[in-house]
């Protein structure tokens, strides 16, 4: 089984991204071929400091790499290192209508926070389905936002395997049993963001120990004491969430467990079962970003395993579609 995820190299990032989706990268290298990409293709459709790219990248992948990704069992590479993934996007254009890319929800949101909306993003989702398809996934490991997109992935191989022949593996979405979405500590019905959210209800990966409590002592909680799960407590339900995913436990423990405790308990137990969690990986990290040539040399070893898959799709979906040379069994 084929295993691949991409993530953008965009800010810092934080619990929500670690615990969505980065714990599922690392169990993912033990169920099959994995392979995760970081997009900084999807990171210049909106406005952007090439600088500050750069550095987001090496510190995106350090961050990977601290949390246990390993080269040697899996593929981790940049987006832009293999052209593949570009010329994919650009025939699967035939293979998506324009009804669907507008139904986007992400395109809808972005757009309305750009004084310029790039064509981009219009086809974000397009290039982000090129990015799965182009390795003939099996399984993506997503946050709970991107199941729109996926889905759209799913119909584009669908439909381009129903006009040109069988070629592409129609992908299966797995998401997190908890933790699938987490929520900013100071506006819990909005989900943590690495760039949108508020300092203090973002608890960012490489934050020192301190920090982490202290956010999590500020976090907004909700009216009465009952420390309980559901609609009307959100921010007792988040709070419930991350200590759930931090510790493998369920929801019903945790609220068994604080049966009777106040919210300044919570707050306190979670922030601590927080720090300690990212303790080692902040320790790792710090070691790996010191080290750019080394995160470079990764990346292009990567890049050079990620190229050889990507290559063989694409003599299919040329051959599929008419285009380039005929090889030697169209002629």
């Amino acid at each position: 089984m084929r295993i691949f995820s991409g993530v953008q190299p965009t800010g810092r990032k934080h619990i929500g991204n670690y615990i969505g989706a980065f714990e599922q990268y690392v169990a993912g290298q033990a169920l099959g071929e994995a392979i995760y990409c970081v997009v900084d293709l999807h990171a210049t459709t909106v406005a952007y400091d090439p600088a500050t790219l750069r550095r987001d990248l090496y510190d995106l992948v350090a961050v990977l790499l601290a949390a246990g990704i390993e080269p040697e069992r899996s593929i981790l590479f940049r987006q832009s290192d293999v052209a593949e993934h570009t010329e994919l996007q650009w025939l699967l254009m035939s293979a998506t209508a324009y009804g669907e890319l507008t139904r986007m929800t992400q395109f809808k949101d972005k757009s309305a926070q750009q004084e310029f909306i790039s064509a981009g993003i219009f086809a974000y989702p397009v290039l982000m389905a090129a990015d799965i398809l182009l390795y003939q996934t099996g399984q993506v490991p997503v946050g709970d936002d991107q199941r729109q997109h996926l889905e759209l992935t799913r119909d584009v191989a669908q439909r381009f395997n129903s006009r040109f022949g069988e070629t592409f593996v129609v992908p299966e979405g797995t998401y997190p049993e908890v933790g699938a979405r987490i929520m900013d500590l100071q506006n819990p019905e909005r989900k943590m963001s690495t760039t949108g959210g508020s300092p203090q209800g973002t608890v960012y990966v490489t934050d020192d120990p301190e920090v982490i409590r202290r956010k999590f002592r500020g976090a907004v909680t909700d009216s009465g004491r009952e420390i309980r799960h559901g609609a009307d407590k959100p921010g007792v339900s988040n709070l419930l969430e991350i200590l759930a995913a931090v510790r493998r436990s369920s929801i019903a423990a945790l609220e068994q467990e604080f049966e009777g405790s106040g919210y300044g308990d919570l707050k306190l137990a979670v922030g601590e079962a927080v720090a300690a969690h990212l303790a080692p990986v902040r320790e790792r990290y710090a070691l790996l970003r010191a080290d750019e040539q080394g995160l470079e040399q990764t990346l292009a070893a990567g890049a050079q395993r990620a190229r050889a898959i990507a290559s063989e799709t694409m003599r299919a979906v040329r051959a599929a579609m008419g285009v380039g040379p005929a090889g030697p069994d169209e002629r």
